[in-house]
């Protein structure tokens, strides 16, 4: 009994500190959302009531109505919405549109490259899960087997993800300049133009910080936020009590009421200054990466919301007794005279800290897009080592600096800017919806009344905000509609020729035959070294190969047909990286090679990539010739590697789990380097398995051959690896219409000659690298 006793006592004693050090990392990143996802919606007290009452308060009652308004729509939207329903729509921890299209891609084969292979499902965080309800088995049915839907959804998101960028240089600009206007109340000599250069100074000053890092940058804000929260916390609780403590009215929605009843059109149209309160709640479901969905929760709950609820409700009280005064700078008229000059270097502080969820979500968003081949190939840099999705991208950097400061230069008021912003925010707002309506379709088991209810109550307000935008049209929401326009025309363009492209090399795939009669001809010189040959099919030998061996009729002694990969997945562990096949004939030492990635994962250095490369292949080498199978197998890959003949079992990040129902050949298909021989070393549940091995007879000979081909493989990376990369020009063919040859030949031309080489992408040294020319007719 006292040993029992001990033991939990100590299964106790370690559950608690497990619990504690979770809390711990929990309270951590809560503490660095504040710095990060907070400030913008935090700032944007400074110029909601500004723009909403721009032409004055016509009755006492529509700040009540407007406060009111206020209060639901951040409690419906930005808390009810993104903290506690989509924020579980996320994709192993990444949020945002791009991230909903990602999970939809894992249960219903919506991508439109078609380099889909049923190995991807043995990835233990695969999971691409068959539809166990019958409504998702209908939407699944819907999203493979109709183009259309393919196209539309494929669509939204690349919309979506535009829009969120263009927002990225809105937002920027409305925070610091609503903060810098404050300057007037002390300093009234100040001109427009002097507001717009002192705006854009500190813009410029901003993003050039940016390299520090999301994880610096949030420590170092994140206390100047919760003070800045605190205190206009504080302030509204003050001017609540001194002016109208009848303000607390505005909980009773039926303000909301009285105020359209009054003011009819004009009441509907202030719908789209009225959503300025929640701005920034699209950034924070898409810098959820960044994070994690309690810390946010947390910081959400008992730190934002109470502060600027507050907040709002002060300024009500105040403007309610002072409706004659100017609105142009409702908030600092409302500050307390002694407390000006510490609120208004909190609220330029606060400001440009508001801009950093923003700039956070480019970052994320333009990550994702690379891997999805909808955007021209950009320098990303990671951050941080603790947290793998914080990243810094220079030319987007560089972009948003300088599309912020022309904003700032040619708008130069916030009203412009705001009707500008509103757009974005309402339409990734119905994007959303949409798209979380068929996660919840295809992926939640919620019951079907919960989704239709979830769908009708915001698809409907959120149809009535996007009308009361769309109004103004021609004052403002035309200019970030024309920069997504423009940004849609690069990624439709981008993705539209990289898919003719991959669909045109799967065409034209050299056969087996014919790869055999060229590594057979007597005029091929093999040279020492490995040559590894960058291709983007995932299976097949490419036509520039041949085109290599027509013009130069020299290759190496070992050769891998390499293809980088990206999987609708965050991460992809190293154990489960790499398929491998070898090409026929055996004696020629060619393999085929597919390197998988998920999203968020780092393309390593070259030289680490080819250590990793070849250790596995080498382990292919050896299992290859010791097993064979006679039926497909099914199983799931155990995380456990074997060197040479010594079987030794080392610890993995993840453990395998969904292998099963599908068939892998060692001959027919490409072969995950944790191979059939490990399976031997688990007893347990194999002896129903075990039979369909047929083990090689095993003698001293053969073992010498394998042994020998393996010090080939390590001799010839010894002699020199050299990097193969094809230069593919691609033009349209010359029948084809005008608008693809203008999109293919000129627009394509332009993005590829203009973007990021692929031997930067995957850091090849120059020395060793070696350039094939070729081009495709589409």
């Amino acid at each position: 009994m006292l040993l029992l006793s001990i033991k939990l006592d100590y299964s106790d004693r370690h559950s608690l500190i497990k619990l504690f050090d979770n809390w711990v990392r929990t309270l951590r990143l809560g503490f660095q959302c504040v710095g990060i996802l907070y400030a913008d919606l935090g700032t944007s007290p400074l110029y909601v009531f500004s723009n909403t009452f721009k032409y004055g308060v016509g009755h006492k009652d529509d700040v009540l109505g407007v406060l009111s308004l206020i209060i639901y729509s951040f409690l419906l939207f930005a808390m009810v919405k993104i903290i506690f329903i989509a924020l579980y729509a996320n994709d192993d921890g990444d949020g945002g549109t791009f991230a909903l299209y990602s999970l939809i891609s894992r249960y219903a084969r919506v991508a439109l490259i078609p380099n889909q292979q049923a190995e991807d499902d043995l990835v233990s965080s695969h999971r691409h899960l068959s539809a166990t309800r019958r409504r998702a088995q209908w939407m699944k049915n819907l999203l493979e087997t109709s183009k259309p839907a393919k196209l539309t959804l494929f669509f939204l998101t690349i919309f979506a993800t535009a829009l969120a960028i263009s927002d990225c240089m809105l937002t920027p600009p409305i925070s610091v300049l609503s903060a810098v206007n404050g300057l007037r109340l002390r300093a009234p000599h100040l001109t427009t133009d002097q507001i717009v250069w002192i705006t854009v100074g500190i813009l410029i000053l901003f993003f050039a910080v940016q390299h520090l890092g999301t994880d610096k940058i949030g420590y170092t804000f994140a206390p100047l936020v919760v003070v800045w929260l605190l205190l206009i916390a504080g302030i509204g609780l003050y001017n609540l009590i001194k002016y109208d403590i009848g303000t607390l009215r505005a909980f009773n929605p039926k303000y909301i009421f009285d105020y359209f009843r009054r003011n009819k059109k004009k009441g509907w149209v202030s719908l789209g200054e009225i959503l300025l309160c929640f701005t920034g709640t699209e950034a924070l479901f898409a810098d959820l990466g960044y994070f994690s969905i309690k810390s946010i929760q947390l910081s959400f709950s008992f730190g934002l919301l109470p502060s600027v609820l507050l907040t709002y409700i002060g300024q009500a009280a105040y403007l309610r007794t002072h409706m004659d005064m100017t609105i142009s700078n409702a908030f600092f008229n409302s500050i307390p005279s002694t407390l000006f000059w510490p609120t208004f270097v909190l609220a330029l502080l606060a400001s440009v800290i508001g801009s950093q969820a923003m700039v956070s979500c480019a970052f994320a968003t333009m990550s994702h897009l690379q891997t999805l081949s909808c955007f021209p190939r950009v320098k990303i840099l990671h951050t941080s080592r603790r947290y793998s999705g914080q990243l810094y991208i220079p030319e987007v950097n560089f972009f948003l600096c300088v599309a912020s400061c022309i904003v700032t230069i040619s708008f130069r008021t916030t009203g412009f800017i705001a009707k500008a912003h509103e757009i974005c925010v309402a339409l990734v707002m119905v994007i959303t919806t949409l798209l979380m309506t068929i996660v919840m379709l295809l992926v939640w088991k919620v019951n079907i009344w919960w989704i239709a209810a979830f769908f009708v109550v915001f698809m409907s307000t959120e149809t009535v905000y996007l009308s009361a935008v769309l109004y103004k049209f021609t004052q403002g929401p035309y200019f970030p509609l024309a920069m997504s326009a423009v940004l849609m025309v690069i990624m439709i363009v981008w993705h539209y020729v990289h898919v003719k492209r991959y669909k045109y090399e799967l065409q034209h795939t050299v056969s087996p035959d014919e790869v055999k009669h060229l590594l057979e001809r007597h005029d091929l010189k093999r040279v020492p070294g490995l040559g590894l040959f960058y291709t983007e099919l995932v299976q097949g030998i490419p036509p520039i190969f041949p085109h290599l061996i027509e013009k130069i009729p020299t290759v190496h002694s070992v050769i891998v047909f390499i293809s980088v990969k990206h999987l609708p997945i965050p991460h992809v562990d190293v154990q489960e990286r790499f398929l491998f096949r070898q090409v026929e004939p055996k004696e020629s030492m060619v393999f085929r090679c597919v390197a998988r990635y998920g999203y968020r994962d780092t393309l390593e250095m070259a030289g680490d990539f080819v250590a990793t490369l070849v250790e596995y292949l080498q382990y292919y080498v050896r299992d290859l010739s010791l097993y064979c199978t006679a039926e497909p197998l099914r199983t799931s890959y155990p995380s456990i590697r074997i060197d040479s003949f010594r079987w030794e079992k080392k610890p993995s990040g993840r453990s395998g789990r969904s292998g099963h129902g599908h068939g892998i050949h060692a001959e027919e298909m490409l072969t995950p380097i944790q191979s059939f021989s490990e399976l031997t070393m688990h007893q347990v549940g194999m002896s129903n398995r075990l039979p369909q091995f047929q083990t090689a007879k095993m003698n001293l000979e053969e073992m010498l051959r394998i042994e020998e081909d393996q010090k080939v493989i390590q001799r010839e990376v010894d002699n020199g690896v050299v990097y193969i990369l094809g230069e593919t020009e691609v033009v349209a063919k010359p029948h084809s219409n005008l608008l693809k040859k203008i999109a293919v030949n000129y627009i394509f031309d332009f993005l590829r000659k203009n973007s990021r080489k692929g031997e930067k992408m995957l850091s090849i040294p120059r020395g060793q690298l070696l350039k094939v020319g070729i081009t495709y007719e589409i």
